[in-house]
């Protein structure tokens, strides 16, 4: 045989073992690919394409409604509930990274999409603080502005929950002064001519403990500014002080007013059928009955938001004042969670919810991936015809007979 020709055998032998491995090469690129796109999808996009369907409510001014005057400013406020940020003690590591990152993930993108001038948190912000060590709290709280970080035009203030310094029985000075700390203390905060009160419902248990006369006694100090505001001969007894705006306060706090059960809550995030005819015990699941008569007659709210329940609900209290209880925030709680926007002005409010990408979505996009990878890897193997390849000869046994 020639030189040339053995030349030429070796080099088409060469080719032919080489066409395997870039069959190869090209399927695990392929699949790369896949896994790639399927990560980016689930991890990043899903929250854009989900929460970019959600929109800040038109609230009717006094000059939308042909009136005279400068527009009433509108502030544009998102209220959230119950992050329930995992400890040291009951946070497993894989549970931790995988509902943080779905809470920084859809903070992020709200923030980004909607852009928000306030957030309020109702209670709840931490799993672990009735127990925490020092320690284990000062990484909580770094984990916390982490994920909720936020540019500095956007206030972000939170109220206490039972999760963050304990119900009655467990909650003391020092952990109500170790959240404050770490979220601003007061209690009436006025912006754009509103009010909000910032309650600490654990602390209304009526039993005259020092935390809980101390927490009446500066609501009834906050009703007697906030009265004071609507008189417009301003009297004697209300002193020369900052005179607040004439507006009726909204109501922050983390357990909901007194209602017997979530029978009457409807849509697809209240509470499961199960749960809803379960008696509400008081002081544990809502408010009791007379720190909810207090808080409706010192303050007169327009409008009340709360938590606690991790399901949604609407309730009108007394002379039609709205209640709603704003769903939990992480899927570590429901499958479908939600926040609550607000466009507020001194005398009108409007509320919408945005719900968050589904947890069950997730999951099922991304089990629908894994199998089309074990497919696509059984079908290159050879272990298993190609189901194009099998239409195809169905296709053709269906057309000659």
């Amino acid at each position: 045989m020639a030189a040339g020709d053995m030349a030429s055998t070796r080099l088409g032998a060469g080719r032919q073992h080489l066409r395997p491995l870039k069959r190869r090469g090209l399927v695990l690129l392929r699949l790369t690919a896949i896994v790639f796109a399927v990560f980016l999808f689930c991890e990043f996009l899903i929250y854009y394409l989900v929460i970019f369907r959600c929109s800040w409510p038109a609230v009717e001014t006094p000059a939308d409604a042909g009136g005279l005057g400068t527009p009433e400013p509108v502030l544009r406020a998102m209220f959230l509930a119950d992050t329930h940020l995992l400890g040291a003690v009951r946070g497993h590591w894989l549970d931790k990274l995988r509902r943080e990152w779905q809470m920084e993930r859809a903070f992020q993108t709200a923030l980004w999409l909607l852009q928000p001038e306030v957030v309020f948190i109702l209670g709840d912000v931490f799993d672990e603080g009735k127990w925490s060590s020092s320690q284990a709290w000062a990484d909580d709280v770094g984990r916390f502005w982490k994920i909720f970080r936020h540019p500095p035009h956007v206030q972000l203030r939170a109220v206490a929950g039972n999760h963050d310094i304990g119900f009655h029985y467990q909650m003391n000075t020092y952990k109500i002064k170790r959240f404050e700390k770490v979220f601003n203390p007061e209690r009436l905060f006025s912006w754009k001519g509103i009010n909000f009160v910032m309650v600490n419902s654990v602390a209304l248990e009526g039993d005259s403990c020092d935390i809980c006369s101390g927490a009446e006694a500066e609501l009834l100090e906050i009703s007697h500014r906030l009265n004071c505001s609507r008189e417009e001969h301003r009297p004697q007894e209300c002193g020369d002080g900052q005179r607040l705006p004439a507006s009726a306060p909204i109501l922050l706090q983390h357990f909901p007013l007194y209602r017997r059960n979530d029978a009457n809550c409807s849509g697809e995030d209240a509470a499961p059928p199960d749960e809803k005819y379960t008696p509400f015990k008081e002081r544990y699941d809502a408010l009791s009955q007379e720190a909810s008569r207090k808080l409706l007659w010192w303050l007169r709210p327009r409008l009340v938001l709360s938590g606690h329940t991790h399901s949604a609900c609407e309730v009108l209290h007394g002379a039609g004042v709205l209640e709603v209880s704003v769903p939990s925030f992480s899927w570590r709680n429901r499958n479908n969670p939600s926040f609550i926007m607000g466009s507020v002005t001194p005398t009108e409010y409007a509320l919408a919810k945005c719900y968050l990408p589904c947890e069950d979505t997730v999951l099922t996009t991304y089990c629908t991936a894994a199998g089309g990878l074990v497919l696509l890897m059984l079908v290159h193997a050879g272990l298993v015809a190609s189901p194009f390849h099998f239409g195809w000869n169905m296709l053709r046994k269906f057309k000659t007979t």
